[in-house]
C-alpha cells in the first residue's frame, strides 16, 4: 500500500484526548501539513447535523476516529449511560459523515475490553463475541463493539475503506490523573505522589494485585495508527499491543520505584480486580512489520515527569492569579 500524501487533509477526531493529542504530535512530526481538528465548542461529535456540516465544510481525506468517553472501573460503574450513549453517538456520526463526504479511509480505534472476560489468553481477534463481557466495563465495551460492526457494515454495503484497531491498555503524557475517572497507571502515580507530598507511608491499591494487564505507551499507539492507515485494509479489526503483560502488583511496585520508593502498598481486597487477565495476541500486527519501541519502565518514568511538569505549571498559574487578585 502507498504511504499517505503528507499534504492530504487528515482529521483527528478527539485531538484533545490522550490518544488524539499523541496522534497529532506524531502526524506533525511525520511531516503532515494539513492536520485537521475541531474542539467541542466547534462541533459536538454526538450531534449528527453538526458533524455532517463540519465534514462537508472541511472534506478530510483521511479520518482517525479516536474520540470517546473513557475512564476506569469506577467511572464505568457509576456513569454507564454516559459511556454507552456518548460512544455510540460519536461512532455513528463520524463514520456516517466520513462516508457521506467521500473520505478515502477511516481508522476507528476501539479497546481491548471488547473481548469476553474469560477469553483465551493471549486474545486473538477471533475471540470477539465468543462469551460474556467483563461486567465492570460492559457499557463501554458494547459501544466499542458496535463501532467495529459499524465500520464493517459501511465497508460491506458502500465499499468504504474503513478499518478498526483494538489497542491494549494505554498510558503516557496527556493522561487523566483524576482519581474518580482515571485508569490504573495515572491513578497509582497520583496516589503515590500524593502520599509522598503528604508524608504518608502507605498507599491503598484496589483489588488483590493478582490481575494481569498489558500496557502500551500512547506514542507507540500513535505510530501504530499511522502505520495501519498506510499498510492495512481489511474487514477484520486488528489488535495493537506489546504482547507482554504483568500483574497489577508488579505494576504497582514498578510505579512505586519511579514515584515514591519508600511507600508501603496496602491492598483493598473489597474492591474488584476486573478481568483476571487481558493480553492481546499481536501476531497479525507483527506480521505487517510493526512493533512498539518504548519499554514500560521508560514510559512510566517519562509519564511521571510529564505529570510533575503539569503540576508545576498549574502551581505557577495559580501564583500569578493570586498576585493579580
Amino acid at each position: 500500500m502507498a504511504l499517505l500524501d503528507r499534504d492530504a487533509r487528515v482529521y483527528v477526531a478527539g485531538h484533545r484526548g490522550l490518544v488524539g493529542a499523541a496522534l497529532v504530535r506524531h502526524l506533525e512530526a511525520e511531516g503532515f501539513t494539513n492536520v485537521l481538528t475541531a474542539a467541542r465548542d466547534q462541533v459536538d461529535l454526538r450531534d449528527q447535523s453538526e458533524v455532517s456540516h463540519w465534514f462537508k465544510a472541511n472534506r478530510p481525506d483521511y479520518v482517525f476516529l479516536v474520540a470517546g468517553t473513557v475512564g476506569g472501573i469506577l467511572a464505568n460503574s457509576t456513569r454507564p449511560a454516559e459511556f454507552i450513549y456518548d460512544n455510540l453517538m460519536i461512532h455513528g456520526t463520524v463514520v456516517h459523515s466520513a462516508y457521506e463526504s467521500g473520505a478515502k479511509k477511516l481508522l476507528y480505534l476501539g479497546s481491548s475490553c471488547i473481548y469476553p472476560r474469560d477469553a483465551t489468553q493471549p486474545i486473538t481477534e477471533e475471540e470477539l463475541l465468543t462469551g460474556p463481557l467483563e461486567p465492570t466495563n460492559e457499557w463501554y465495551a458494547i459501544a466499542k463493539i458496535a463501532g467495529i460492526k459499524l465500520c464493517q457494515a459501511y465497508r460491506r454495503q458502500y465499499g468504504c475503506d474503513f478499518i478498526s484497531a483494538m489497542p491494549t491498555n494505554l498510558y503516557g503524557p496527556g493522561d487523566n490523573f483524576d482519581l474518580d475517572s482515571s485508569h490504573v497507571i495515572p491513578a497509582l502515580m497520583r496516589k503515590f505522589h500524593d502520599a509522598k507530598q503528604a508524608g504518608r507511608g502507605e498507599v491503598e491499591v484496589w483489588g488483590t494485585g493478582s490481575a494481569f494487564r498489558e500496557f502500551l505507551h500512547v506514542d507507540d499507539l500513535a505510530a501504530a495508527c499511522l502505520y495501519l492507515m498506510e499498510h492495512y485494509s481489511d474487514d477484520s479489526h486488528i489488535n495493537v499491543g506489546t504482547g507482554v503483560d504483568l500483574s497489577i502488583k508488579e505494576l504497582a511496585e514498578m510505579i512505586r520505584e519511579v514515584v515514591n520508593p519508600t511507600a508501603e502498598l496496602v491492598w483493598d481486597t473489597s474492591k474488584p480486580d476486573g478481568t483476571p487477565r487481558k493480553l492481546l495476541d499481536v501476531t497479525r500486527l507483527r506480521s505487517l512489520g510493526w512493533a512498539p519501541s518504548i519499554e514500560l519502565i521508560d514510559g512510566l518514568t517519562s509519564t511521571y515527569q510529564w505529570y510533575l511538569e503539569q503540576i508545576g505549571t498549574q502551581t505557577q498559574l495559580r501564583g500569578v492569579a493570586d498576585q493579580s487578585a
